[in-house]
């Protein structure tokens, strides 16, 4: 009876030993292949949920579903131009099809390995067969330069960066539909140039920084003597106005004065006449001055009159 019981509590145990083994768990982010003494059985398990499988016999492999990271390792690519850039690329990538990809890289390990394989080789041809400028740039926004159109027309691209990426995921794609590889996106995230090319490159910028400020300043020191020069013509029309104004108030003024000298005058011709006289006696006519004068001289008039006459 108590061998029964132990047979019987035994086989419990083996089952629920089978049952916990043959079980297994799908996630979201996971997907699984069946296999079979190292060969895939069955298709494989993409739908999240719970799952079971022979135990003992089959083994499931799981592999991420999301997702994936690929970083490149940044590398010295000469352009057509004979430029040395240093190109650094990254890429987004997932499994499509989990069987081939078990079937061929096995592990994530390997796939990267195969990434690296495909994807550097499809960056360099790119880099290699375009020119700087395509590398660099992505559009034709108009670029300020001192060299004027020459310089704005070798500054066109045809290709620009985003479609050198394109054509890097368009070239890579296909080596990897062996593998169960999809790949989302290539992206070149960084571009610098050598150390001996970016010497050159930043004296280029600081030779056409410092023509530039020569230019600024020299605009500058023209757009002063002008506002100077402008300065000196509106004084000088302001003092030939002020002093045109002036003589105009001058005049005035003298005209002003004579009418009323005359109008004084005119009332007492004689008495006008006299003062006259007088003044010029006073100013030709002093101690030791002589005059030889007529008796019928009218400067001699006054005299003859103020003495009560002179005798001849």
């Amino acid at each position: 009876m108590k061998t029964r019981y132990v047979v019987l509590i035994a086989i419990v145990i083996l089952l629920g030993i089978g049952i916990y083994s043959s079980a297994y768990v799908v996630d979201e982010t996971e997907q699984v292949v069946i296999t079979q003494f190292g060969k895939v059985v069955g298709e494989p398990r993409i739908e999240p949920g719970l799952y079971f499988l022979v135990p003992f016999v089959q083994q499931p492999n799981f592999f991420l579903k999301n997702i994936q990271a690929w970083d490149g390792s940044p590398g010295q690519i000469p352009t057509r131009d004979k430029t040395y850039l240093w190109v650094d690329t990254f890429a987004r990538w997932r499994i499509v099809d989990p069987v081939a990809y078990f079937r061929t890289v096995t592990d994530r390990f390997s796939a990267l390995k195969r990434l690296d394989d495909i994807i550097n080789p499809a960056v360099r041809n790119a880099v290699t067969s375009h020119q700087l400028i395509e590398t660099v740039r992505t559009s034709n926004r108009s670029m300020t330069t001192l060299e004027g159109k020459d310089e704005a027309q070798r500054n066109v691209i045809e290709t620009g960066r985003e479609k050198l990426n394109a054509m890097i995921l368009k070239a890579s794609q296909p080596k990897l539909d062996r593998f169960g590889i999809e790949l989302i996106d290539v992206k070149m995230k960084r571009v610098n140039y050598v150390k001996k090319v970016r010497d050159s490159v930043y004296g280029r910028m600081i030779a056409e920084r410092k023509q530039m400020a020569e230019k600024i300043r020299s605009e500058g020191q023209g757009e002063a003597k002008r506002i100077l020069g402008q300065k000196e013509r509106d004084l000088l029309e302001i003092r030939s106005g002020a002093y045109r104004t002036a003589e105009e108030i001058k005049g005035d003024a003298d005209a002003t004065a004579t009418a009323i000298y005359a109008d004084a005058y005119n009332s007492d011709p004689e008495y006008y006449s006299f003062t006259q006289t007088l003044q010029v006696y006073e100013s030709a006519l002093d101690k030791k001055s002589s005059l030889v004068l007529s008796t019928d001289s009218e400067l001699f008039q006054y005299l003859k009159d103020f003495s009560g006459g002179v005798s001849e």
